[in-house]
């Protein structure tokens, strides 16, 4: 039983290890573009005077 759980663990782990940067880099992308300013457009009416 101990060999089975140390690689029953040490598949959760690389799975974790592998997909925990993926979904914390999403999380993260999301949240600054959340909140980052909204772009202002920019008409040929505005840029010719």
């Amino acid at each position: 039983m101990g060999l089975m759980n140390g690689i029953f663990l040490t598949l959760i782990s690389a799975i974790a290890c592998l997909t925990l940067p993926k979904l914390l880099s999403l999380i993260l992308v999301q949240r600054t573009q959340r909140t980052a300013p909204l772009p202002i457009a920019t008409t040929a009416q505005n840029t010719s005077s």
